[in-house]
């Protein structure tokens, strides 16, 4: 009966500790699957940036803000830190795009607006990415905060994700004037 019981005990504690690990993989090749996605997009900035300077080459502050921003972005290792630093690069790329609006021959470019495309292809694919991670982060998050697992997981040092959230500021209505 006891031996039963310890038998039991045991094959449990196995399958909580495994679905634990599992739930840390799935959310570690979520933010993995961003990753990907963050270095398409850090790679598609130097030429975009080229392609406008070709026209605008008296916004030499503008790119380099870009170009530091970028940086700093791609030097990010936390999800936290991550998302600080994207939407910092999110607010630069705005800026870039909105002085295109000056340059009707920039506009017109080819390559310039095949650049622009590829990179809104690739910010759709980051939310997408970002929105599975987070869904990822919930699911392993709850698991460590619901009871029984929540002990076991605390005696083995699994620790909670951080979800890759935006900035306050994107949070606010965007105020239309005409």
């Amino acid at each position: 009966m006891i031996l039963g019981l310890v038998v039991v005990l045991v094959v449990w504690f196995i399958a909580v500790y495994n679905g634990l690990v599992k739930f840390r993989n799935r959310v570690d090749e979520a933010w993995s699957d961003i990753g990907v996605q963050l270095k398409r997009r850090y790679d598609l900035i130097p030429n975009l940036l080229n392609t406008v300077k070709g026209y605008a080459k008296h916004e030499k502050e503008l790119f380099e803000n870009v170009t530091k921003a970028r940086a700093e972005a791609m030097s990010a290792q936390d999800p936290q830190g991550s998302a600080e630093k994207e939407n910092m690069l999110s607010d630069t790329l705005k800026s870039l795009f909105a002085v295109s609006e000056n340059y009707p021959d920039l506009k017109a470019n080819e390559n310039f607006l095949e650049l622009q495309r590829e990179l809104t292809d690739t910010e759709d694919k980051i939310q997408s990415s970002r929105r599975f991670y987070n869904g990822n982060v919930r699911d392993f998050n709850t698991k460590l905060q619901v009871f029984p697992t929540n002990t076991i997981a605390g005696l083995l040092k699994f620790k909670e994700y951080d979800f890759f959230e935006i900035a306050e500021k994107e949070r606010e209505n965007v105020e239309v004037k005409f």
